[in-house]
């Protein structure tokens, strides 16, 4: 549940919105001039030589690394035989291979995808999904993970146990599925119609009636953890769980056939599941004068939820602005101004929500939550050492809160106002003009480039954030390859060891607004004092200055 880290979801966030500028036909902004096509093409190839044949583990990925590959983490620290699926993992180096691939039409870049394909195959749950991440040694090794990296994590919650099943959060299995789409349109190979269909049918089989999706699947018997209910089954919009489910069904109903996906009606089934998850956002929406989502809801009363321990069951402030967005993302999908009608009554909510001025945080407007029926903010905290000794709770003090989940979030309310008018003032058929989901099914090509869109593929190591393909940025990632084939990046997120488990007594020390707490805490934090490593994102952001360097012949 991404809220705790500033990554970008990748291909993923903002739900269906890149659907709405990203059209058959269109591709990165390729940079006018650039250095020799040859030495860029050069540079791609040591790169990815390195990353394919000593990066990789079985074909799969991490996301950063030791140079002698020592040490190795995802958002957590990974045993030798571990591979991401939670982005920027896998299922991100497959896109960006496929891109590649695109751009040079180097059969080297397919098989890389393919190998990165059978990765994901390997690790996919029996249902479809995925799990956050894959150990190629198999579950005793994968359970012994869990039982001490992952327990030992104090914030990362959702790694204290092995559910044994898969997750919506953070798009592992969003973009895992995507990738294995875009695999199989690109020569309609047998090999991926079977995995891409059991992810299909994980997306659908996991709805609920009422159209929303849990955060894990499918359900397993396991008790919550701290005391607490288990939250994996409620509707989740965190971290754009739904908007991402949705958004890999339009994008199967756009390129898929009835034949495709194996059997006559198959594709009424998607356009039913879409309908019903936009229409979930609708009833989830609760009543003014609280007119807000939660990050989760009740499957049966629809209310607001608790989750993890630092995320009461309130109102969230971020969640609903994402929201709203999703509902100008249908109103362009469909034409239909349902999804516009009660957009007023969540922005009249939000501004009456906002923090005196006093109270706010380097431009963040908002508190996070908010309680139900007061209005009242909450704010998270927590006292002790580590996660046998330690507790989160919420309070109304705004003072000392943690660090790794802010409990101010910055809201722009004028803007999606002035949003909500443009929108408004449009016709239905203006609105819903080229929108792949009123389209002829399979008929509507997804977008030749993945990796090369308005995306940020930050490994908490790298920002991710792409520069402009200009001369001067090209030539300083060709002459930066070191000799080996990666570019040395400073590995600013790093984390404990694990050296057993937490002490029932609380260590000396100040951990209340840390991103770790004492010596046997494993949660990832960042030091002021990082070594320099291999970096999976940062691998993804140059290749993509370098794809638009090539320019488009």
């Amino acid at each position: 549940m991404r809220s705790k880290l500033s990554r970008r979801g990748l291909l993923v966030a903002g739900a269906v919105a890149p659907l709405l500028t990203a059209w058959p036909g269109s591709g990165p902004a390729f940079a006018q001039a650039a250095p020799d096509r040859a030495e860029i093409l050069r540079t791609m190839k040591r790169a990815t030589r390195f990353m394919v044949e000593e990066a990789s583990v079985g074909g799969g990925y991490v996301w950063s690394a030791l140079p002698d590959f020592s040490r190795r983490w995802g958002e957590l620290e990974a045993a030798p035989t571990m591979i991401w699926v939670q982005p920027p993992g896998t299922g991100t180096m497959g896109h960006l291979f496929l891109d590649a691939y695109h751009a040079t039409g180097d059969e080297d870049y397919y098989a890389a995808a393919i190998s990165a394909a059978r990765a994901l195959v390997r690790g996919q749950h029996p249902a479809g999904g995925w799990n956050y991440v894959i150990d190629t040694a198999g579950p005793e090794s994968l359970r012994r993970w869990y039982d001490t990296y992952g327990r030992n994590a104090w914030r990362m919650e959702e790694f204290h146990h092995d559910y044994g099943n898969a997750t919506f959060d953070d798009a592992g299995t969003s973009e895992a599925s995507q990738f294995l789409l875009r695999l199989y349109l690109e020569k309609r190979e047998r090999e991926w119609r079977a995995p891409l269909l059991k992810a299909i049918g994980f997306v659908l089989d996991s709805q609920y009636a009422n159209g929303g999706w849990p955060q894990r699947w499918p359900r397993t018997d396991g008790a919550g953890l701290h005391g607490q209910p288990d939250y994996t089954g409620y509707i989740t919009f965190n971290d754009d769980v739904a908007g991402e489910n949705i958004k890999f069904l339009i994008f199967c109903r756009q390129t898929l056939t009835d034949r495709d996906l194996s059997g006559r009606g198959a594709g009424a089934k998607l356009d039913d599941a879409i309908r019903r998850a936009m229409d979930c956002f609708l009833a989830c929406q609760q009543p003014a004068p609280q007119a807000g989502w939660g990050l989760q809801h009740h499957a049966d009363t629809l209310k607001p939820a608790a989750a993890r321990t630092y995320e009461p069951e309130a109102y969230a402030t971020h969640t609903t602005a994402a929201n709203i967005e999703q509902l100008f993302s249908f109103w362009r999908l469909t034409g239909d101004r349902k999804y516009l009608a009660r957009i007023p009554e969540a922005l009249d909510w939000l501004e009456g929500v906002r923090l005196p001025q006093r109270l706010q945080r380097d431009g963040r407007t908002h508190p996070t939550f908010i309680q139900p029926g007061t209005n009242q903010p909450l704010y998270v905290h927590r006292r002790g050492s580590n996660v046998v000794n330690g507790a989160y709770y919420v309070d109304g003090d705004p003072n000392d809160t943690v660090i790794h989940y802010s409990s101010f979030r910055a809201v722009n309310v004028a803007r999606m106002r002035t949003e909500y008018a443009r929108l408004s003032a449009l016709t239905p058929e203006q609105a819903s003009e080229g929108s792949p989901l009123l389209a002829r099914r399979g008929t509507v090509a997804l977008p030749r480039y993945f990796t090369l869109q308005d995306i940020s593929v930050s490994d908490m190591t790298s920002d991710g954030r792409r520069p402009p393909a200009e001369p001067a940025v090209i030539a300083g990632l060709i002459s930066g390859l070191n000799a080996r084939g990666y570019w040395p990046t400073p590995l600013k997120a790093v984390s404990n060891p694990y050296i057993g488990d937490g002490s029932p007594e609380v260590a000396p020390g100040e951990f209340r607004i840390t991103r770790v707490g004492d010596a046997s805490d494993t949660s990832p934090w960042i030091t002021d004092y990082p070594v320099m490593g291999v970096s999976t994102g940062e691998y993804i952001k140059n290749m993509g200055v370098l794809i638009e360097g090539l320019g488009e012949g």
